[in-house]
């Protein structure tokens, strides 16, 4: 029985039985590892159909040439392709990283006060702050500190304007955009994932049968432009700080969330922030916006349907990181198709694009107490009415009143509380 035992061990026959089992588990692997695949592809074309729109509305705000344009929209894809597919695989965990979302409408809004390099400069600021707020732990302190209602108060705001818009334009190209609407609709209710993707076929399609489709697309090449960088305070006050704020509160904070939701409780934030704060510093001077984990695109990537085992979903970042590689290098041709579309289209767009941020902004402004209400409540109006006065930008006219409102609520409430305890 001994002799038995030990020629069962014997190592040919082990490595025989091992490679058969590799071999009955090959389809299976095969599958998961596909489904997490689709998972990463889905998130770039979601991403890329509900933003490339405001790309092409930020770089006609801010005055950059076709080139500077196509230098933009590489260098942020090429980064978020290096970063994105690196963090994965270090950390084996779907890192997705994106843009700011908000920041873009923050751009089409503020941009036209400043000149190109006047955008970069603040563009490069915005970076570096992150990339601080990373090395430093200063991330840590900044996310206890900023007030949650008002944050969310801050998003929704910038983005209210966009949404409206979008929807005024339906009376301007109804045949294109009623058919979009309800595309969108029916989208939501059967296929979330694919609601925007859907709204976008057949916006195009509309625009193809009433005669205002695209034309031929002009393709440039692609080739990363330098944009000298200028530095204002204007600048700094209109579009750096809102950014920082916007990318913390709308991007970093919500990203970690879903990663944390999703088991990858061991991933550091430091690294995170820090290293997509540096690529956003290095691809700036080419155009690029800032640069932040993923929030909505996140989610996608990161949940048994991308893969049933949470430890080969990393998978899903790396084809994330891929597919906007695969963007990258197409920059040239993906404006150029965009750019031709009818304008009430990409207005039309955005808008949907932008409800389901919009939905989590204003979520996160119903909160318990009353100071907090009120105080996002003139956080979103004063952000969403476009104020600029004093050399300040409407998001810190809202960020700041509303925090001074609830403030003040709060010294009232604290001198009333010992009051009525005594009475």
């Amino acid at each position: 029985m001994a002799c038995s035992a030990r020629g069962d061990d014997h190592p040919g026959r082990r490595s025989s039985l091992l490679l058969s089992l590799n071999s009955q588990e090959t389809p299976e692997l095969r599958s998961l590892h596909l489904s997490a695949v689709m998972a990463g592809l889905i998130a770039v074309l979601v991403s890329a159909a509900s933003n490339l729109p405001l790309f092409v509305q930020m770089f006609g705000a801010v005055n950059f040439t076709p080139e500077q344009a196509v230098s933009s929209l590489a260098s942020m894809y090429v980064s978020l392709a290096v970063v994105g597919a690196g963090l994965s695989l270090v950390f084996r965990a779907p890192i997705i990283v994106g843009w700011n979302t908000a920041g873009l409408a923050l751009l089409i809004a503020e941009g036209p006060r400043l000149t190109p390099g006047e955008t970069v400069g603040a563009l490069l600021l915005a970076a570096l702050v992150l990339t601080l707020l990373g090395l430093t732990g200063l991330f840590d302190w900044m996310a206890r500190h900023l007030p949650a209602p008002l944050a969310a108060a801050l998003l929704a705001g910038v983005l209210l304007p966009f949404v409206l818009r979008g929807f005024a334009a339906v009376p301007i190209a109804p045949a294109i955009l009623m058919p979009m609407l309800a595309a969108y609709l029916m989208g939501r209710a059967f296929a979330p994932r694919w609601a925007v993707p859907l709204a976008l076929l057949v916006g195009l399609g509309g625009a193809v049968l009433t005669g205002a489709g695209p034309s031929a697309a002009a393709s440039l090449p692609v080739h990363l432009t330098f944009i000298r960088p200028s530095f204002s305070l204007q600048a700094f006050v209109a579009v750096t700080l809102p950014s920082v704020l916007l990318a913390v509160a709308s991007q970093h904070l919500p990203g970690l969330a879903i990663l944390s939701a999703s088991g990858y409780r061991q991933v550091p934030p430091r690294p995170l922030v820090a290293l997509t704060g540096l690529a956003g510093l290095l691809a700036a001077p080419f155009g690029s916006i800032t640069l932040n984990l993923g929030a909505i695109t996140a989610a996608i990537c990161t949940g048994p349907d991308a893969h049933p085992d949470p430890a080969k979903r990393y998978v899903a970042g790396v084809a994330c990181a891929a597919g906007y590689l695969v963007l990258g290098l197409n920059a040239g041709v993906l404006l150029g198709l965009v750019s031709v579309l009818p304008v009430p289209l990409l207005q039309g767009l955005a808008g949907l694009a932008l409800l389901g941020p919009l939905l989590l902004g204003r979520e996160g402004t119903m909160v318990a107490e009353p100071r907090w209400r009120e105080a996002a409540l003139l956080t979103l109006v004063l952000t969403a009415s476009g104020l600029s006065w004093l050399g300040l930008s409407a998001p810190l006219w809202g960020l700041g009143l509303g925090w001074g409102l609830a403030a003040l609520r709060g010294l009232r409430e604290g001198r009333a509380t010992p009051e009525g305890t005594g009475a």
